[in-house]
């Protein structure tokens, strides 16, 4: 089991030489998560070595272009990969319309199904489930409808206490399951043995709590109380916060006000506006609230397996 996080883009409004926007690759118990998809990124999908064909799903925040005008190029790309599997895109109302928009007038149409998830709900609701990860959108605050996403592990089975269970001849490895899953063992004379003494709690489950463009929103904290990680945006520091309530974004300090409220484990802060030359300057206004902070950096992989997260590159 394993959990890390690729930043592939991590700044807003337009792409610059070196600052492209909004998109993260999030691998999670050998699934393949595309977040948001910024122009340029599948340049640095390849830059930094993430597998196309393994993405079967992707999510897409909003429909401002920094978050999503990367999606028809990556799309194409596919096609002319020769990719055969289905892809799921999950994003606001309206993303099946411009994509299928573009993919018409470009006579682009893809041999490979393209299945769209539309969200519109202001509460926080499950769009993503199988054996090993969950996924609940989490409703923002930005000039369009917008929504962040929570990953979360699916609760793992219980280990065996293998040195307790051999002091029971009765229990043979076709009960293994049954206790793993939670239950108790009755002897042949009617004796209870405890689940408790048979096994080991596993590990609690890891998450990930991914906040794209929003000004500053508390009512998120209980979706996201206690997540190993929080990625949240922090386009200004504390000297704009003026322009905070007209654009609909947050500052370093907001941000870090968020983590230190949900009791996070760790921060990472993104989304620099172009106004700043110096971006540890958000790092260093975040942590006057909460210590635990990254700065965002396209490149920079994350192991959210451990804490304190490990930076892998």
């Amino acid at each position: 089991m394993s959990i890390s996080l690729t930043i592939l883009g991590c700044h807003s409004a337009t792409p610059r030489a070196n600052a492209y926007p909004t998109s993260q690759y999030l691998e999670i118990n050998n699934r393949h998560f595309l977040i948001d998809c910024g122009e340029g990124t599948q340049r640095q999908m390849r830059k930094y070595k993430v597998g196309f064909s393994k993405i079967n799903h992707i999510f897409i925040s909003h429909l401002h272009g920094d978050h999503f005008f990367g999606l028809i190029g990556l799309i194409s790309t596919f096609g002319i990969l020769n990719r055969e599997k289905d892809l799921h895109i999950y994003g606001p109302k309206g993303i099946k319309e411009v994509t299928v928009l573009q993919l018409k007038l470009s006579k682009s149409w893809t041999k490979y199904t393209l299945v769209f998830h539309e969200l519109t709900s202001n509460e926080s609701e499950l769009i993503f489930e199988d054996d090993n990860v969950i996924v609940h959108t989490i409703p923002l605050d930005h000039r369009v409808y917008t929504n962040g996403f929570l990953f979360t592990e699916k609760p793992k089975l219980k280990k065996l206490h293998i040195d307790n269970i051999k002091q029971y001849d009765e229990i043979e490895t076709c009960d293994y399951h049954n206790i793993r899953a939670g239950k108790d063992f009755v002897l042949s004379t009617g004796e209870v043995v405890p689940n408790s003494e048979l096994t080991i709690e596993p590990e609690k489950p890891k998450s990930f709590a991914f906040c794209s463009d929003t000004a500053y929103k508390p009512d998120i904290i209980p979706t996201i109380k206690n997540v190993d990680v929080l990625y949240h945006e922090a386009t200004f520091l504390k000297d704009k916060e003026n322009l905070c309530e007209k654009t609909k974004h947050s500052t370093a300090e907001q941000a870090a006000s968020i983590a230190k409220q949900a009791h996070v484990g760790k921060l990472i802060i993104g989304h620099y506006s172009s106004r700043y030359n110096n971006i540890l300057s958000f790092k260093e206004e975040a942590q006057t609230v909460f210590e635990n902070v990254e700065l965002a950096e396209a490149g920079k992989r994350y192991s959210i397996d451990s804490f304190p997260v490990e930076i892998l590159n």
